[in-house]
């Protein structure tokens, strides 16, 4: 195994893939470096000394400048490097795209939900929204009722482990309860015995609708229209208090701009209109289960792979993510976008830096031009309260060697692997265009899954370094850890392991490869990810210009 990289040709900086020792001598194209102190894993050291207000490069762009005189062989830190970025302008080059050997999955098929608008779901769930957070008592109520009634409720371990714990108490066994070893629950079977085509129901419980500004209840609207227009959806009950800015009208204006001839079921109950809440959610369990019934009799067809629609995200990343897990599932979707298929990145603050390169890979001016003017008003947005892309790494990140936002950018932005964008979409915006998607969202992890799912999405690829439980209600969440230590110190969240390309075992295109093989999987619901088996169904709107 190596124990460190250059990743691209251009850089003045090496990554240490294990921990170097202080004292040890690197060989590197024919020159001898002795690193001044230990390097951890993950971390960089120049090739050559530099000084301040040298650029630092790393992925072939610019990453950072020097802020103290850095040694040849001394480890970065936030210490002696600060961001610093390429800056981007309209586009300058042409493109040409080199597609993958994709003949392998040339006629392979998933098995989905065929909905009649053509989208083809790789879950088919019923949705409960609240149009505000006044109605969020009044979703927990159905949540329970159905959850419990009709068996999609999660095993409760934990309320377990208190009656035992009570037990013992009660019995005066104090040392038994010291020494208690709770019992983990079994993987579940993910059938349904009353509704077996039913994947569950699911609850979009939020903090919004009222009380901020229209944009943000016009946001909303937008958001919940995508997820009951998404394929994964076979229909939707709508709890509204009535006087809230998130009018339900907004929501069919939404939906009927998603699909003019929209026809899902879409239930609304309205409390300020309803009597009593006793009549509205009594009226709304039987009227959804009548629903649950329809929504059951559909079941799985083959598709074709051009149906699927991957979420790119990252979570938790660390100096290892762009060099493992990211370009792996850059390669997925460029397996995915040659077979047809669609594919979405999003995170515009983990994009700086390489805006230009995106912006060259657009396929039209018009494209480019729409990239550049989201990206700078939302760099803008962060300024006026502020903030700014280069405040995005978190403590975690640069405890892990992602020291500036650009160079964070840099490797997230492999996500994207090396095909042509074809579209750029707004906030909420829906993918309707097959090929690579930009999609402007923050980098906050939830934020942005939610947005990808909520832009259709039907499977999200989340990598990760250090560990994010992150999950969504309606889409599988893949889970793939950037190195083999976290996949053996967090198994219960982690499905792929992608530490095999940093220790030479796989290239990244044989592991992108074997990730597009456990999708097709996944959107056929032969395997359900972890996420799901933990029952984690986060979902977050994004209130624009505060979260980066």
């Amino acid at each position: 195994m190596n124990t460190y990289l250059q990743i691209h040709p251009k850089d003045n900086v090496l990554v240490a893939l294990q921990d170097l020792p202080a004292g040890k001598q690197i060989e590197f194209n024919g020159s001898t470096i002795q690193l001044k102190q230990n390097v951890p894993a993950k971390h960089k050291f120049p090739l050559k000394p530099l000084q301040p207000g040298d650029p630092v490069l790393m992925y072939g762009v610019l990453v950072g400048k020097a802020v103290a005189p850095i040694q040849e062989g001394e480890t970065i830190t936030v210490r002696n490097l600060q961001h610093d970025a390429n800056a981007f302008h309209e586009k300058d080059a042409s493109f040409q795209w080199q597609a993958p050997d994709v003949s392998r999955w040339a006629n392979q098929t998933f098995q989905g939900f065929h909905r009649e608008d053509g989208q083809v779901g790789t879950r088919n769930y019923w949705l409960v929204i609240p149009m505000v957070f006044c109605e969020n008592r009044n979703v927990g109520v159905i949540k329970t009722a159905f959850e419990k009634g009709l068996g999609f409720a999660p095993p409760e371990v934990y309320n377990e482990q208190v009656n035992d714990l009570v037990g013992l108490y009660k019995s005066g066994r104090l040392d038994a309860i010291r020494d208690y070893k709770p019992k983990e629950a079994s993987a579940e079977s993910r059938k349904n015995a009353v509704f077996p085509n039913i994947d569950g129901i699911k609850f979009l419980i939020h903090e919004g609708g009222c009380g901020g500004t229209r944009q943000d209840s016009d946001a909303l609207c937008a958001l919940l229209a995508g997820y009951i227009h998404h394929p994964n959806v076979a229909g939707a009950t709508v709890l509204s208090l009535g006087c809230q800015h998130a009018q339900v009208s907004i929501l069919q204006d939404a939906l009927k701009r998603l699909n003019p001839n929209f026809n899902k079921p879409v239930l609304v109950y309205e409390q300020q209109t309803s009597g009593s809440e006793f009549n509205m959610l009594s009226t709304a369990i039987r009227e959804t289960f009548l629903a649950l019934v329809e929504a059951n009799k559909q079941e799985r067809k083959p598709a074709p792979l051009s149906k699927i629609v991957i979420g790119l995200e990252c979570g938790g990343s660390d100096g290892f993510s762009g060099i493992s897990a990211n370009p792996a599932i850059g390669h997925t979707s460029d397996l995915l976008v040659a077979l047809g298929g669609t594919t979405i990145l999003s995170e515009f603050p983990e994009l700086c830096g390489v805006e230009q390169e995106l912006i060259n890979r657009c396929e039209n001016n018009a494209t480019a031009d729409k990239f550049i003017s989201i990206m700078r008003a939302y760099e803008t947005q962060a300024q006026s309260v502020g903030s700014g892309f280069y405040m995005n790494p978190s403590p975690g990140n640069i405890k892990d060697g992602l020291i500036t936002d650009a160079i964070k950018s840099a490797g997230a932005a492999k996500k994207g692997g090396t095909s042509p964008v074809k579209d750029v979409l707004d906030y909420t915006e829906y993918a309707t265009k097959p090929g690579l998607n930009l999609l402007c969202t923050p980098g906050n992890d939830v934020e942005s899954t939610s947005a990808e799912v909520g832009s259709g999405a039907s499977v999200v690829l989340f990598t990760t370094g250090l560990g994010t439980p992150t999950g969504n209600p309606i889409a599988p969440v893949i889970k793939l850890s950037t190195n083999t230590r976290l996949a053996q110190r967090m198994p219960d969240i982690i499905d792929i392991d992608t530490g095999s390309i940093i220790s030479g075992q796989k290239t990244i295109a044989q592991m992108g490869e074997d990730i597009l093989d456990y999708v097709v999987k996944v959107a056929s619901g032969e395997v359900f990810t972890k996420a799901e088996l933990l029952h984690q169904d986060d979902f977050i709107p994004w209130k624009r210009g505060v979260s980066l």
